[in-house]
């Protein structure tokens, strides 16, 4: 029997070292390696992850694209053993293959994101009334992937410039991201109350005890003012994604009501977004009705021209 666990942190510092974050797969492979060691496991075998990517959740549930979830995460695994040792086995890439498909974006009114905020200042305990209505701010304002925003060091944000410095985003090369001068002086207040005790990270979002804010604290804040917001009547469910849904929206919506060139500025929302693919953004065109309509009236203008240089 062999301990798991170091050549899983072996083949995690090796994908890091090759700018993966794996924040996810780590956990993952958590899991994995304690089904391993309980096995008294000596090699990867296919059948071995498959039993494991398909266990149902501890709810009862089960679903296809959990398991390919799971699936690639460990093959990826197994790749790395098959490099040092051909006895490990890796599973064909199509088993619990998955066609993601992109959830329908909710997009925030004006009025459902004060009041998120609101609900948010209204949260109990541990000073969450002072860090989450700055958080779910920032998120609305800027778009920003919740992961980038929790991974930001206070070195990172300067607030004199009024920029963001995202270096660990999905995209290897770190992006700057201006902020409006009022997101800039809600950061500033922030940050002095921040510094009145002392943190034990160089995060720039820390909770009560001076750590790192985790994402697991977030998303059960988010879901907290989101349920005293009454967010989730009618079924609707909104996610704290969604608010950079909103933010790309919104955005897209106020050019084409200013007549501004679309297309000659989504480049732009894409760097800002961090989109290592114009595809992402060019998706939201399709995501939300009233975007759809104004392209197609876009391109139906656009053909016009053509017809009329021709003739």
């Amino acid at each position: 029997m062999i301990a798991w666990e170091a050549p899983v942190d072996d083949y995690l510092r090796l994908r890091r070292q090759l700018g993966f974050t794996l924040v996810w797969d780590e956990h993952l492979l958590g899991q994995f390696t304690t089904h391993l060691n309980a096995a008294g496991a000596r090699l990867l075998t296919t059948t071995a992850m498959i039993d494991w990517a398909g266990l149902p959740r501890p709810d009862g549930g089960a679903g296809a694209s959990r398991a390919a979830v799971r699936m690639r995460a460990v093959r990826s695994f197994a790749a790395y053993m098959h490099a040092l040792d051909p006895a490990h086995e890796v599973p064909p890439a199509a088993v619990f293959s998955h066609q993601t498909r992109r959830a329908t974006p909710y997009i925030y009114t004006p009025g459902e994101i004060t009041g998120l905020l609101e609900a948010a200042g209204r949260l109990r305990r541990y000073e969450r009334s002072r860090i989450f209505p700055v958080v779910f701010g920032l998120l609305a304002a800027t778009g920003m992937r919740v992961g980038e925003l929790l991974a930001l060091d206070a070195d990172e944000v300067d607030l004199d410039a009024g920029i963001i410095t995202v270096s660990r985003g999905k995209s290897r090369d770190p992006r700057l991201v201006p902020v409006h001068a009022t997101t800039a002086a809600t950061l500033a207040e922030y940050a002095a109350r921040r510094a009145d005790r002392t943190a034990q990270s160089a995060a720039f979002f820390i909770d009560h005890r001076g750590r790192r804010l985790s994402r697991c604290n977030t998303q059960y804040a988010f879901e907290r003012a989101r349920e005293a917001a009454g967010l989730t009547a009618g079924g609707a469910r909104p996610r704290m994604h969604d608010l950079r849904h909103t933010f790309a929206v919104t955005t897209l919506l106020g050019w084409y009501r200013e007549g501004a060139d679309v297309a000659g500025l989504l480049p732009r929302l894409s760097t800002y977004l961090g989109h290592s693919n114009p595809a992402n953004t060019y998706w939201y065109l399709t995501a939300v009705p009233e975007l759809l309509a104004h392209a197609a009236r876009m391109l139906n203008i656009a053909q016009q021209t053509t017809r009329e240089a021709r003739t």
